[in-house]
């Protein structure tokens, strides 16, 4: 039998003895969870909290960070707890910027500070401070509009942008939606609401209707932009899986002095007619390595909507994968039939 491997053992203080109840949650329900996930054994005596096990790191990682939430004064829910253990488990594997937990990158909006939820939210939000250009790909509920949103609404509110664009392809997600009644803002509304939701969530609903109304918010569909050069402003162009080639090297070249731009989608949800290429997909490949453009790829794990959302990603990815295999067989199969039938017999 191998031998054992030896456990360790760490003693955590935490000096106001108020938060502690918010700390391990009602029944110890969130220490609980970190012993699941952690595979260790977590203890709570008067201030202190001892964590025994083979690694003890990734608990010691999340409780500080939960911690640092409750001195800050912000909530502390099982989703939280979640997240602070997804960040702590992808620090130790690696992922994201090589900072401490206490020092990740945060967007500061007037509703208070974003903090990332995992490693590739953390990598993100690195990107977005640092590169004029941003791609975000990944797959539903990773928070690559969300943050994106919320970077563009910070920069304005500190005045180092002029304005927000926020851009769509205006595509059906496989519906026929026909004639839209009214003017040309209520034709397009309903393909740009999420960016909508993402405002609201940043600014005070009667902040977000004076900036439309003065221009220093624009949301408009991607057609709109043709001909334009976007200078001192924030774009976004959302759900990019959904633009053509074509599509995608216009809104890319026209970008301006002073301004930034971001790209998000997810290139497993591309909703373009059959046999047409996605400009998202083609961009990437086309600006690989190129300086001064960003890249972060999000995967399953990243979801940070309701927990069953990340399941039944994955879910889907799964039957996707076990479909393209079948395909390589049938087509494997068919070959040599197709080589008989073409008349050469070789």
């Amino acid at each position: 039998m191998p031998p054992t491997p030896p456990r360790n053992r760490t003693t955590l203080e935490f000096p106001d003895n108020a938060l502690l109840p918010l700390l391990v949650g009602e029944h110890d329900r969130h220490l609980a969870r970190i012993e699941q996930k952690c595979g260790v054994r977590i203890s709570a005596r008067g201030n202190q909290i001892a964590i025994t096990g083979v690694s003890t790191e990734m608990a010691e990682a999340a409780l500080k960070r939960m911690w640092q939430r409750l001195e800050r004064g912000e909530s502390l829910t099982m989703g939280e707890v979640d997240a602070a253990l997804a960040l702590a488990g992808g620090f130790a594997d690696g992922y994201g910027p090589r900072l401490p937990m206490g020092d990740l990158p945060a967007i500061r909006t007037r509703k208070g500070a974003i903090q990332p939820r995992t490693p590739a939210q953390a990598g993100y939000i690195d990107l977005l401070a640092r590169h004029e250009m941003v791609f975000g790909v990944g797959p539903a509920g990773t928070g690559k509009t969300y943050l994106a949103v919320a970077q563009g609404v910070a920069l304005l509110l500190a005045q180092k942008v002029d304005r927000i664009v926020l851009s769509r392809p205006a595509v059906e997600a496989g519906e026929r939606l026909g004639f839209l009644p009214g003017d040309m803002k209520e034709k397009v509304d309903p393909y740009l609401r999420p960016l909508y939701d993402a405002l609201h969530d940043m600014l005070p609903a009667d902040q977000v209707a004076r900036r439309i109304a003065s221009g220093e918010i624009e949301i408009a569909p991607l057609a709109f932009m043709r001909g334009r050069t976007l200078a001192h402003s924030y774009c976004i162009l959302d759900e990019a899986q959904n633009t053509t080639a074509a599509q995608m090297k216009m809104f890319l070249t026209r970008m301006g002095e002073g301004s930034r731009m971001v790209v998000t989608g997810d290139p497993s949800q591309v909703d373009l007619p059959q046999g047409t290429r996605s400009g998202l997909v083609e961009g990437l490949s086309i600006l690989d390595g190129v300086p001064g453009i960003g890249v972060c790829r999000f995967a399953e794990g990243d979801v940070v909507r309701h927990p069953l959302v990340q399941r039944i990603v994955s879910a889907y990815a799964r039957a996707e994968a076990q479909q393209d295999v079948g395909s390589g067989e049938r087509n494997a199969r068919l070959r040599p039939r197709m080589r008989e039938s073409d008349g050469t017999g070789k």
